[in-house]
């Protein structure tokens, strides 16, 4: 298939990790993090790790959106599920993701809740459109990537003149998360130290690289946009070892088949037509970062969730024993976790890096645990 198997090939990804293994300088350290949850299962479904010096460090980023919500934010939609006899519809890595007193959609589900897995948006908006006498909710999460479809079915809802349909947002930033990051005050004190960027792919079609640019400029790290194939992300960990081995901290496109630097216009104008900046939003494990979520405009607060129904927003506790926070901020990796592997499994997940497809807990588990490199023959498809 175009764009897969030539990026698989065995052959050339030894080559490249030889390179990266002469060109990475033994008396430094190399910590690059990896922005994307879907970036972190790659590496570790390839055997990536393998392939690299001791001295080049992964670090695992914020870049799951099921992970990097709080429970607070989950307990106002079990509230609006359990509470306002609403069909709650959301995508289905949500539906087992705890929340206070481990309750979770599926649990309310199992009380008597109408809680609905969806695809897409748009599986919502139908459902809105066939149960004009039930009130619908959209439980929107997600980067960059998942909010311009948002975006668009609220604006359809407008044009449908649709009464029963609501959206309660949680679309996060991926810029701002990257600030908190690297002006977080309890860095050196957490042990966090980061060179450069593994830059997230999907997000980056929408944003393109120019969001990236300050970080290069005010921050002096390095940014390299990459693909999810094996040779996508060897070679952009090779491009930051050559800049940092040069001293240089600029934007680099190694995913130039998809990205580009203005990204896509349209998607960029609806989002901006319907959503606005919150001043503030709470993260999980990053606490609350100014201007890094949005919000639905007032020109389509029929179509807000929180508007309609007047949830109140509460702060939750997160589990005492439970390293997500920290395994989100890049402070820890999963293994560093007690519950890992042993109370906490795919099977019964107490964190949420557990039970997304894009969790970084998850991706040890399911190819982390074993660290066999993947790529042993001429083809690692």
């Amino acid at each position: 298939m175009k764009y897969v198997a030539e990026y698989r090939d065995g052959t050339l990804a030894r080559e490249i990790a030889a390179r990266i293994r002469q060109e990475a300088r033994p008396t430094r350290d190399y910590h690059l993090m990896e922005f994307c949850g879907g970036h972190t299962h790659a590496i570790f479904r390839y055997g990536i790790p393998d392939l690299l010096p001791d001295n080049v460090k992964m670090i695992h980023g914020p870049g799951c959106p099921v992970c990097v919500l709080p429970i607070s934010r989950l307990d106002i939609a079990i509230e609006l599920a359990l509470r306002h006899d609403v069909i709650l519809c959301s995508y289905g890595d949500m539906m087992r993701v705890p929340g206070s007193r481990k309750r979770s959609l599926l649990k309310a589900r199992a009380e008597g809740a109408d809680v609905r897995m969806v695809y897409s948006c748009m599986d919502a908006l139908a459902l809105a459109q066939d149960n004009p006498e039930r009130e619908v909710v959209f439980f929107a999460i997600g980067f960059e990537t998942t909010t311009p479809p948002t975006a668009l079915v609220i604006r359809q809802a407008q044009q449908l003149g649709l009464t029963n349909f609501t959206v309660f947002c949680n679309h996060v930033l991926t810029p701002a998360a990257i600030s908190s990051i690297l002006d977080s005050p309890d860095a050196d004190e957490l042990g966090l130290s980061i060179d450069g960027f593994v830059g997230p792919a999907h997000v980056s079609t929408v944003i393109g690289s120019q969001p990236y640019e300050r970080f290069a400029r005010d921050y002096n790290k390095p940014i390299v946009i990459a693909g999810f194939e094996p040779l996508d992300l060897l070679q952009s960990i090779l491009m930051l070892i050559r800049q940092l081995n040069d001293g240089r901290a600029e934007v680099e496109n190694e995913f130039s088949r998809a990205v580009t630097r203005q990204g896509n216009e349209r998607a960029i104008r609806v989002v901006d037509e319907v959503f606005e900046v919150c001043d503030t939003f709470e993260w999980r494990g990053l606490g609350w970062v100014p201007h890094s979520a949005l919000k639905i405009r007032s020109a389509f607060s029929q179509f807000d969730a929180q508007i309609r129904f007047s949830v109140e927003y509460r702060s939750s506790a997160e589990n005492a024993a439970c390293e997500c926070g920290a395994i989100l901020h890049g402070v820890k990796s999963p293994r560093d976790c007690t519950l890992f592997g042993e109370a906490c499994t795919p099977e019964n997940p107490l964190g949420p890096c557990m039970v997304s497809s894009e969790g970084a807990c998850a991706a040890y588990y399911s190819y982390g645990r074993h660290q066999v490199s993947l790529i042993e023959t001429t083809s690692v498809e």
